[in-house]
């Protein structure tokens, strides 16, 4: 497919806009929480339901999204999408636990919708600049999102948590009025009558073993990922770290994904692109997490192994990106596939972080090191495979 659909001249920063609040609405949480439990009285029990409940929600909806996407449009579909999250994003701002839990969930759902479509709106508009555009949505999502913790503790830190909270999410806002223009290009799938289908047409995603390969890309390295966000901390403090040294470093493993946003998807069409970041998923996850388990690791070396780690994760989110537009032959088939990819994925990335909690506090950390070892062996088997397809029908 090479047509590009008419679009909007705000699409690209209209997508730009949209993969901001796939990850700010999220990654600013955390930030608050100390502020939450303070102003809110939140217990700490129900704290981690700020992260959990989205990707829950992704894991939920995504197959939905992509179904609505078809007989909607796609374009329309975010729209709306969009002012879910707006309005889960101001729920928030009322200071009641019941309307920041519903908020939440809110903002899981309307986030979604960028996850899900996105994708398709890339392969659909910018057919023969693929690369470019996804580099500028996935570059948008990672840098806000690793910074969206931050800026939002030091916005704490000088004003009230309501203000704070209502400011982050005007860019929301923002996006709502920016995306007004591409409803005027919304695409939505053709009908035909069921006697003049193409023998030939492509069964669905769920039927096909190549998609379920992707979808085992796309939820084995969100499995990894999150669970070593969250269990890093604790796994360099039991190694002598302190809290705060702890912490950065795990802030390095993030911003260290950041070029390969670019890196990826400029290198796909390059006739060794992708073997290339497969290898590079490998070396980053297995090398980086296995590297942990070196006697005497000094902070230098935990460094190192962060930066190889977070190159490794953000290859693997990209290049799972790459393949949900490159594996399939039109903007409705991304959609599918990466709907039912990203339903499995934050599926495992939800259970990931309790199951390795639970092993690292009963059996030890190095078994659960070892775990994501084992997983990221089978992540880099499955992209293997997955770059000898053409496509996901074959």
């Amino acid at each position: 497919m090479t047509n590009a659909h008419k679009h909007s001249r705000y699409l690209t920063l209209g997508m730009m806009l949209v993969a901001t609040n796939m990850r700010l609405p999220i990654t600013m949480m955390p930030g608050l929480i100390s502020s939450l439990k303070r102003s809110l009285g939140l217990p700490s029990s129900m704290a981690g339901l700020l992260t959990t409940i989205p990707l829950l929600t992704f894991a939920a909806m995504s197959p939905l999204i992509a179904h609505w996407g078809r007989r909607f449009g796609n374009e329309v579909t975010i729209y709306v999408m969009l002012v879910i999250l707006a309005l889960g994003s101001y729920l928030r701002v009322v200071p009641s636990i019941l309307l920041l839990l519903l908020g939440t969930l809110l903002v899981g759902i309307g986030a979604d919708g960028g996850n899900v479509l996105i994708p398709a709106i890339i392969k659909d508009n910018f057919p023969t600049k693929i690369g470019l555009a996804t580099s500028e949505y996935t570059v948008s999502m990672l840098l806000i999102g690793s910074l969206g913790t931050g800026i939002s503790g030091v916005l704490a830190a000088h004003w009230s948590l309501p203000i704070v909270m209502a400011v982050l999410s005007a860019i929301g806002l923002v996006n709502l009025i920016v995306w007004l223009p591409n409803l005027k290009y919304n695409h939505r799938e053709p009908s035909q009558p069921v006697t003049h289908r193409q023998p030939t047409a492509h069964p669905s995603v769920w039927r096909t073993p190549v998609a379920w390969l992707v979808t085992a890309f796309f939820g084995l390295q969100a499995l990894v990922y999150y669970s070593m966000l969250t269990w890093l901390p604790t796994i360099f403090i039991a190694h002598g770290f302190s809290v705060v040294a702890a912490g950065n470093l795990v802030t390095i493993m993030q911003l260290g994904g950041l070029p390969m946003a670019y890196l990826v998807p400029t290198t796909a069409d390059k006739r060794y692109g992708v073997p290339l970041m497969v290898a590079t998923v490998g070396i980053g996850f297995i090398g980086g997490i296995a590297g942990i388990l070196l006697p005497g690791l000094s902070f230098g070396v935990a460094t190192g192994l962060c930066v190889i780690l977070g190159l490794g994760s953000g290859a693997a989110f990209n290049l799972a990106v790459v393949f949900f537009t490159r594996k399939t032959t039109n903007g409705f088939e991304t959609a599918d596939l990466s709907g039912m990819a990203q339903s499995a994925g934050y599926l495992l990335a939800a259970v990931g972080p309790v199951l390795f909690g639970w092993l690292g506090s009963q059996l030890g950390w190095n078994l659960v090191i070892w775990l994501a070892v084992g997983l990221s062996a089978l992540l880099t088997l499955s992209g293997v495979i997955i770059n000898r397809h053409e496509s996901i029908y074959e």
